[in-house]
């Protein structure tokens, strides 16, 4: 069972930045794929950012691609999410989830992925 813990979240100005930080639990924790995924009251969880378990290949939704900025640090069990020039459209909660399994195609759905964090709530003010 791996646990994930978020934190970074809270309250900025539009086009302020946040930085998002994850830790796991888990000792294997370079053997996943991690991702952040986000859930905007009234809507579903949609995909932020991934991270092939080596570091080496990112992947990032478009309406945040060129602002945010996800890095991990397997010495550490920790995976980041930099937030830059932050929007309104961009509050939400914000959770980290791992992927034993990540494929180079399916890394931007829910089911992929199998442990998940509590979530940090994110809010921008215009």
């Amino acid at each position: 069972q791996v646990q994930l813990v978020e934190s970074g979240g809270g309250l900025v100005q539009a086009g302020g930045s946040l930085r998002l930080s994850c830790v796991a639990s888990e000792r294997a924790f370079s053997r996943y794929g991690m991702g952040w995924f986000r859930q905007a009251p009234g809507k579903e969880r949609e995909f932020v950012a991934a991270i092939r378990w080596s570091g080496a290949i990112t992947y990032y939704a478009d309406s945040v691609k060129g602002r945010f900025t996800i890095s991990r640090d397997n010495a550490r069990n920790t995976v980041s999410l930099q937030m830059n020039s932050l929007k309104p459209e961009d509050t939400a909660v914000y959770y980290c989830a791992a992927s034993y399994g990540m494929g180079y195609s399916d890394y931007g759905k829910r089911s992929i992925y199998d442990y998940w964090g509590q979530g940090t709530q994110v809010t921008v003010s215009s």
